[in-house]
C-alpha cells in the first residue's frame, strides 16, 4: 500500500516545485521546523497546490491495494506561521487560520483519495492534535503512546497499531547528531519479547472497540538504516511480530497466554535457515543455546553475586 507523509516531512519535492514549498532548508535552527533536516512541507494556502492530489490519483492507479495512506506526520505549525504566503493569505480571509487550514487540507485530501475510490489511512497527529476529525471511514495509525490504540478507537476510528515504545525498530543505536552524546528519541532496542509480549487490546474493555483494532505494523525508519542494515534491524524481531499479529497471545490448546519460551525455541531454531537462506538477521541466542531450551531462560535461583 502506497504511504505518502503529506504535508509535512515533503523537503524533496521542492527539487521539483519549490514555489508550492514553506520553510524550506531552514538554517541554523532546523530543529525549530523539523524533527530532522532539511525541513519543508507543502504550503497549505497555495491554491496552485494540486500536487497531493496528483500523487494520489497517480499512486491509486499503480496500487491495486484498497487503502491510501496520506500520512499526516511530524506536523510544525511554526513551519507555516512563518511563511509569507500563508501569513499574507490568512490576513485577507478573515476567520482562517493555520488550524483552519489544516482542517481544510485533511478534508481535501480525505475526499480526493475516497474519490479514487480508496479507504483514506492516516497516522495520529492529523487525527487527535488539530481537532480535525475525519468520517470514521479513515484508518487510524495509533503510533504516539501505547495508549493511543484506546484513543483511537473511542472516536470510533478503525486503528492500526504501531507504537513507538513497541513496534520502532530503528530506536537503540544512540543519537546520529555530532554534538549530543545522549540516545535517540526513541530509545531503547526493543527486543523480540517486548514486541511478542505486547496486546495493543488488552486495555480495550468493550468488544465492540477491540474489533475496531484491525492488526499492528512494525516501523524501520531509513534515519539510521539502509540497505546493509535493514536484514539485522528487522529479523527475527518482525517474525516475531508476525506470529503474535496472526495467531494471537492465546495458546488454543491450553487456552492460556502462550510460552514464551516455547517462541524462543522456534525462533532461535530457526537462525541457521535465515543465514542459508542469504539474510544477515540478529541471532536470537548465543550459537548452540537453542539445543538445550532452559538454556533460553534465565534462572534466578542460580545466580549468586560474590564480593
Amino acid at each position: 500500500m502506497p504511504e505518502f507523509n503529506m504535508p509535512g516531512n515533503t523537503f524533496i519535492v521542492s527539487d521539483a516545485h519549490p514555489e508550492i514549498m514553506s520553510c524550506l532548508n531552514k538554517q541554523p535552527n532546523w530543529d525549530k521546523f523539523g524533527p530532522e533536516p532539511s525541513s519543508g512541507q507543502l504550503n497549505i494556502a497555495d491554491l496552485r497546490g494540486s500536487f497531493a492530489f496528483d500523487v494520489i490519483t497517480e499512486y491509486s492507479r499503480l496500487f491495486v491495494d484498497l487503502g491510501f495512506h496520506m500520512g499526516g506526520g511530524s506536523l510544525n505549525l511554526d513551519w507555516w506561521k512563518e511563511d509569507p504566503v500563508i501569513e499574507l493569505y490568512v490576513c485577507d480571509h478573515p476567520g482562517e487560520s493555520i488550524e483552519s487550514l489544516v482542517k481544510g487540507w485533511f478534508n481535501q485530501t480525505v475526499g480526493k483519495i475516497q474519490e479514487m475510490g480508496k479507504v483514506p489511512f492516516a497516522r495520529e497527529d492529523s487525527m487527535l492534535n488539530f481537532g480535525y476529525e475525519a468520517k470514521n471511514t479513515t484508518i487510524v495509525e495509533a503510533w504516539v503512546s501505547e495508549d493511543s490504540v484506546g484513543k483511537v478507537v473511542d472516536k470510533g476510528y478503525r486503528a492500526i497499531a504501531t507504537s513507538w515504545n513497541r513496534y520502532h525498530l530503528d530506536c537503540g543505536h544512540g543519537s546520529w547528531l555530532s554534538n549530543f552524546e545522549g540516545s535517540s528519541w526513541c530509545d531503547p532496542y526493543k527486543g523480540w519479547q517486548k514486541i511478542y509480549s505486547y496486546n495493543p487490546r488488552a486495555k480495550i474493555i468493550d468488544p465492540a472497540k477491540q474489533k475496531l483494532v484491525l492488526g499492528g505494523e512494525v516501523a524501520l525508519w531509513s534515519t539510521q538504516s539502509d540497505e546493509t542494515t535493514v536484514d539485522r534491524n528487522l529479523w527475527p524481531r518482525a517474525a516475531a511480530f508476525a506470529e503474535i499479529m496472526w495467531t494471537g497471545s492465546i495458546d488454543p490448546n491450553t487456552n492460556s497466554t502462550k510460552d514464551i519460551g516455547k517462541v524462543a525455541q522456534r525462533l532461535t531454531t530457526t537462525d541457521s535457515a535465515w543465514l542459508h537462506a542469504g539474510i544477515c538477521q540478529s541471532r536470537c541466542s548465543p550459537c548452540g543455546a537453542s539445543a538445550i531450551p532452559s538454556h533460553l531462560a534465565y534462572n534466578y535461583t542460580l545466580r549468586t553475586h560474590y564480593d
